[in-house]
């Protein structure tokens, strides 16, 4: 569910308040965040708080954190105690389901435009499942990648596997997981739930929420519906036949919300729960937290195929640091930790809590340097890049097709 950038597209700072939450304004136009482009103002940093009052979702705040812990008995992953996951809606209902021992289900996806993920792909597919111990279905949007990135169906359908493979490697339980090629799964069911949405969502309401402009072709007009219905678990009755009622949590990045906002606004219409979401901030580019990791820019990411020295080059040119631009103002002044990129990045990927405060505790104070960081950084990125790329060479054509198979998972709730 990372979609590209289009020339032709309306450049819409929120959604309009066509469904759930949202609002329009002046101040909106400071920043530009919705499914297809992400920048901030006078290339700035993304205002967070600001998106979360314009989307009108909910803060994911310590309290949800500490009921996690509660429930499942195992101390929250780093995303969550650090602020990546940052947003969410309805996050409680799935909580109080899950301690009245009632089942759901996760629904995350991937738009295939590239031959290998980057570090901020993985986002989506860390944690949930682990912890929580049900089903995954993943989402292969290569029909949206075919209309917006123009490439061809055979094309899209081939980074599709390429990134399923990727995906794969991240350790998913294949009696858990379900991953779907758009291309190869949309009909039946699944189509039949196209066909409702579609029929509750205007044409004034699809742009407002999206921003079409007359120039889009009628396929990105038509699209929304598609990412819509995985939500519901009637488009899924090789997996939950009979069970209707069950609720679907979405984790995403946040400029994914206005798909959901839709989402949500229709599905009581069609007797479905609403789909709950937590919604992460975005991994930012090695150039500056003013966005998101670009497929498209090979400099701005690491990407999980990245070599060591690959890894460590990118990271020496052209992560953006806040160190001072001489030993001397450093050893003064300190870094500014709120612009340096390699901090932010051992912020995601860092496990050791106690180490990342002393390493901004240091650096903040002048008296580590930029290259230590930078250095350390390398370390814990390669270290898990390598660990990818073992994973990933395990993976085989006949283990993409088993978990694209179209069959019940049996043991799926155990």
């Amino acid at each position: 569910m990372e979609n590209p950038d289009t020339s032709n597209q309306q450049k819409v700072a929120a959604p309009a308040a066509a469904a759930e939450g949202g609002g329009g304004g002046e101040e909106e136009e400071q920043q530009v965040v919705n499914p297809w482009e992400v920048s901030a103002k006078d290339g700035g940093k993304i205002d967070y708080d600001k998106l979360i009052d314009q989307f009108g979702c909910q803060r994911l705040d310590q309290s949800v954190i500490d009921r996690v812990r509660r429930l499942t008995g195992r101390p929250p992953h780093v995303f969550l105690r650090r602020g990546v996951f940052f947003a969410h809606r309805d996050f409680n209902e799935i909580l109080d389901a899950y301690e009245k021992g009632q089942k759901f289900y996760l629904y995350t996806g991937r738009g295939p435009s590239s031959e290998a993920l980057h570090l901020g792909h993985l986002i989506p597919f860390i944690y949930l499942q682990d912890v929580f111990r049900v089903p995954l279905v993943i989402q292969l949007t290569d029909d949206e990648k075919c209309m917006w990135k123009n490439l061809s169906v055979e094309e899209s359908q081939r980074l599709a596997r390429e990134n399923a493979k990727d995906i794969i490697a991240c350790g998913f339980d294949v009696t858990k997981t379900f991953i779907f090629s758009d291309f190869d799964y949309v009909g039946g069911a699944f189509y039949k739930n196209m066909v409702k949405v579609a029929k509750c969502v205007t044409l004034n309401k699809v742009v407002g929420i999206f921003g079409f402009g007359g120039e889009d072709h009628i396929g990105k007009i038509s699209f929304p519906p598609v990412q819509a219905v995985p939500s519901f678990p009637s488009s899924f009755p090789h997996l939950f036949s009979g069970k209707d009622d069950i609720r679907c949590l979405i984790p995403c990045a946040i400029d994914q919300d206005p798909y959901f906002r839709m989402t949500r606004d229709v599905a009581p219409r069609l007797g479905y729960h609403k789909p709950s979401l937590i919604e992460s901030t975005f991994f930012p580019a090695l150039q500056g937290e003013n966005g998101k990791m670009s497929a498209s820019d090979p400099n701005s990411a690491i990407y999980v195929t990245d070599s060591a020295k690959v890894i460590k080059n990118k990271i020496n040119k052209y992560a953006f640091s806040g160190g001072q631009d001489s030993l001397e103002k450093h050893r003064k002044y300190g870094a500014n930790l709120e612009v340096d990129i390699p901090v932010k990045y051992l912020n995601f990927f860092l496990e050791d809590d106690d180490e990342l405060e002393h390493i901004k505790t240091e650096y903040a104070a002048g008296r580590m340097l930029t290259g230590e960081v930078k250095q350390r950084l390398a370390e814990v990125l390669t270290e898990m890049v390598e660990r990818h790329r073992l994973a990933r060479a395990n993976v085989t054509d006949k283990m993409v097709d088993a978990f694209m198979a179209v069959r019940p998972l049996p043991t799926m709730f155990d």
